[in-house]
């Protein structure tokens, strides 16, 4: 099974994004998290819509943030790049004659409803500055700063 990782790879980017003092192209974003730059301008919309980045063209053009990373919650990127389903588990075909089948999706149904819920509420309470935060004290103790920019390197 495929995952969806718009969420992490976004998340990934607008942090870059926060690190970085002139705008990145969708072509440096692809290079970036491995994917083309259709994919990212596709995804990048979303977010500009949301009004978390803006976009300009021509030479020294491109994509930067236009919100403050406080102000950005990992559910309100979730939402921006067109999240939606959680979780891939679930039941494809109820049968509403088979009591086995009914209960088993109705325990399934609730577990996932309780876990979909804890998830959400816990992608609410992250902004990306705790995340930048958290970069910020990961590059002071180990010159992780450096390595990242080394690894992003085309």
């Amino acid at each position: 099974m495929r995952t969806d990782s718009r969420l992490s790879r976004m998340l990934h980017v607008l942090l870059h994004m926060a690190r970085h003092d002139a705008p990145f192209t969708s072509e440096q974003i692809a290079a970036m998290v491995g994917t083309n730059a259709v994919v990212v301008r596709r995804t990048m919309a979303g977010l500009r819509k949301a009004g978390y980045v803006r976009s300009t063209g021509g030479p020294g053009g491109g994509w930067t943030l236009d919100r403050d990373l406080s102000q950005v919650t990992l559910l309100d990127v979730h939402r921006a790049v067109g999240g939606e389903k959680l979780f891939a588990l679930g039941h494809e075909h109820p049968n509403p004659d088979c009591g086995v089948e009914k209960v088993v999706n109705a325990a399934i149904d609730d577990a996932l409803r309780q876990a979909e819920a804890l998830l959400l509420a816990r992608l609410g309470e992250v902004t990306l500055a705790d995340l930048a935060g958290q970069f910020d004290a990961l590059c002071k103790a180990g010159n992780w700063d450096r390595r990242t920019a080394k690894a992003h390197r085309a």
